[in-house]
């Protein structure tokens, strides 16, 4: 399959799960006009192997760069590294794909206190606002040279200058009564519901700029945080979510959407 999709993409989270499958996916699929920021904690940890072979591998396509998402001096050294090398290219695509959950499941009401909420939320909440907020010049740089290449096409995409806020079907407050019983996870819960506020506010902001800003469920996935009874391998959600991110236009930004395309009520 051929992505529409290059440039400059950072991806978050890609030591494991579905970040790393995106890096590997992105490695194999996209053109040679494409580079990866790879961004984990611990780039040279035991838990990064993985993600260290896959430079071997698309060896001077993907760039591994230092990012703990719950810390802002680490959120800001990461974008000061990434501007550097990026210089005037602009970032076209940003995939906030880091995120924790706390306390582990099934994580009752009962085992949860107010250090998991504040901790989770400003992994996957705080995080991936500080992040866009710090690389929007580069993300409207992305935007603007799209717009001196005359694209045909929409004035909004994941090619041109998008950002992707990895959600989840369990943060729709409409579909609670029928996902809870089976998750009530209130901290990873709230804090996607969350995520889903920041999509649409930025999408609001930045649609001025031609930025596109969406959501998407990458499904239920056979990971360490899915659990082993998730029916999706990380390899058919990135494929399908990586084919939704090349068919965005302006008519998605601001919407959660699943790793088939379908949209998901708030």
């Amino acid at each position: 399959m051929s992505l529409k999709l290059g440039g400059n993409i950072l991806v978050t989270g890609t030591n494991r799960g579905i970040g790393l499958e995106l890096v590997k996916q992105l490695g194999e699929k996209t053109g040679e006009d494409a580079h990866i920021y790879a961004c984990c904690r611990d780039p040279e940890g035991a838990r990064a192997k993985a993600l260290r072979e896959l430079t071997t591998l698309y060896a001077g396509k993907i760039t591994i760069i230092k990012l703990d998402m719950s810390d802002e001096a680490s959120i800001s050294a990461a974008v000061q590294a990434v501007s550097k090398q990026i210089g005037a290219g602009g970032l076209n695509l940003l995939i906030n794909n880091a995120a924790i959950n706390k306390p582990a499941s099934p994580a009752p009401l009962s085992a949860t206190g107010k250090k998991d909420m504040m901790e989770v939320y400003e992994t996957n909440v705080v995080g991936p606002f500080l992040l866009a907020k710090m690389f929007l010049q580069l993300l409207k740089t992305a935007a603007e040279i799209g717009s001196l290449e005359k694209d045909k096409g929409d004035d909004m995409s994941c090619r041109r200058s998008a950002i992707i806020n990895i959600s989840t079907l369990i943060s729709s407050i409409e579909k609670c009564p029928e996902t809870f019983p089976t998750a009530p996870m209130y901290p990873y819960r709230t804090s996607k519901a969350a995520l889903n506020m920041l999509t649409r506010c930025q999408a609001e902001e930045f649609k001025i700029h031609n930025v596109l800003v969406t959501a998407i469920h990458p499904g239920w996935v056979l990971t360490e945080m899915g659990g082993e009874m998730a029916p999706l391998t990380t390899q058919e959600s990135v494929l399908g979510m990586l084919s939704v991110m090349s068919s965005l236009s302006s008519k998605d930004s601001g919407m959660l959407v699943d790793w088939k395309g379908d949209r998901i009520p708030w």
